[in-house]
């Protein structure tokens, strides 16, 4: 995990749980840069995550997207709750085949019950690989 902020680590290790071993975001190679209610930024490697042919996998690209839009849900859920994928859409643009794609994910809705991200993912050379849209509903957990 590479970020920059003590209090951003801490948060995110709170949120979950503080290891990552055996989940889907330490088999992808993610790691946070920026983690924040209203901005999550993250990157994952394309080696390891790619089809058959060398292209960095659409699926993988839809996991990045969902852990950051989900992180911030999350967080935007604050303590006591939950934030849960309900929809998510992709579009892919072009494909990356080395280097690292990094998403962005912003939030277009923070309300109660729903929360909803804009993710872009980007190339090493600032090109736009994929662009996705997650909602997340927020519940208790109690």
């Amino acid at each position: 995990m590479t970020m920059t902020n003590p209090e951003e680590i801490a948060r995110l290790q709170g949120l979950y749980g503080g290891d990552y071993k055996g989940t889907l975001i330490h088999r992808m190679g993610i790691e946070f840069i920026e983690v924040k209610a209203e901005r999550v930024v993250a990157r994952m490697p394309v080696e390891g995550n790619t089809q058959p042919y060398g292209l960095l996998h659409g699926g993988a690209s839809c996991v990045l997207a969902e852990t950051i839009g989900s992180t911030g849900a999350a967080l935007h859920a604050g303590q006591g709750r939950q934030a849960v994928g309900v929809e998510i859409n992709a579009t892919h643009h072009r494909s990356a085949t080395s280097g690292y794609v990094t998403g962005v994910a912003t939030r277009l809705h923070g309300g109660r019950s729903v929360a909803t991200y804009d993710i872009e993912i980007t190339d090493d050379q600032g090109r736009r690989i994929c662009t996705s849209r997650l909602t997340c509903m927020l519940r208790d957990t109690t």
